[in-house]
């Protein structure tokens, strides 16, 4: 069943991807999901990184898009990338409230506008935004992006060794400049969604496991909670009685989630 529910995620259309700290037998772990609304696989790692990614799997040999929150050790994989919007109206508030930098609302306010034509799009059964509304979303972004540089130049050499640090608003534009194409990925392929929301609620139980008993006391733990909530989820996405899916398992005869 685990290793069904880790092929389907491995040639999905989108993937959503997200991690989160767990401690292990004492030590910081990370637990990785990788998640679409059908499947959820787990898997912990001492490593958040590349590394971790290499070592589950999914991501070497995934060729859909991965959704994400911008983790650059998911930009090692040539598999085409989204970014979750979510975090980025958080950042843009905080910018805004924080630092008084007027471009970041407008960014704000300009995503959600998209989404929201998106959203009215896709209810109407169109399947694309018009070229043309396309090219004055993309211009309107730009311009943010001109209004944001300028409020936030780059820093002034200190003399000392290494890059001066460029600060919570000029990073983000430079992230929203750079990966502008996987920011707005969701403009341009009805199939991408806005946000990571999925692979957060997913990893959501975890939070609740360690307010309740804290962590694993053994890597063998560790795993068994990874294959079972995995399993769980799965079987919840897919529309099955939980507690029939688990007795189905203990009487020899498990229920297999839908693959494709």
């Amino acid at each position: 069943m685990e290793k069904a529910i880790y092929q389907a995620l491995c040639h999905a259309d989108t993937v959503h991807f997200d991690e989160t700290g767990v401690r292990i037998a004492g030590k910081l772990n990370w637990l990785h999901v990788s998640s679409t609304p059908e499947q959820t696989f787990y898997a912990h790692h001492p490593k958040r990184g590349g590394s971790a990614l290499d070592d589950i799997g999914i991501l070497p040999q995934f060729g859909g898009r991965a959704i994400h929150d911008e983790w650059n050790a998911y930009h090692r994989y040539g598999c085409r990338h989204g970014l979750c919007n979510a975090h980025h109206l958080r950042e843009l508030t905080a910018v805004e409230e924080q630092l008084s930098q007027p471009w970041a609302k407008d960014m704000r306010e300009l995503l959600v506008e998209i989404k929201r034509a998106v959203d009215s799009a896709r209810d109407r059964g169109i399947r694309q935004i018009h070229p043309l509304a396309l090219c004055r979303y993309e211009a309107r972004y730009r311009k943010i992006l001109s209004a944001g540089y300028a409020a936030s130049p780059p820093p002034e050499a200190t003399g000392r060794r290494g890059r001066p640090k460029q600060g919570p608003a000029r990073n983000l534009l430079l992230r929203l400049d750079q990966r502008q194409a996987e920011v707005l990925a969701f403009m341009y392929d009805f199939g991408v969604p806005f946000d990571n929301n999925l692979a957060e609620r997913d990893l959501r139980m975890m939070k609740v496991k360690q307010k309740v008993s804290g962590c694993f006391r053994s890597e063998e733990g560790g795993k068994a909670f990874c294959r079972i909530r995995g399993y769980i989820s799965t079987m919840r996405k897919q529309g099955h009685n939980v507690l029939s899916a688990l007795q189905s398992v203990f009487e020899n005869r498990p229920l297999v989630p839908r693959t494709a």
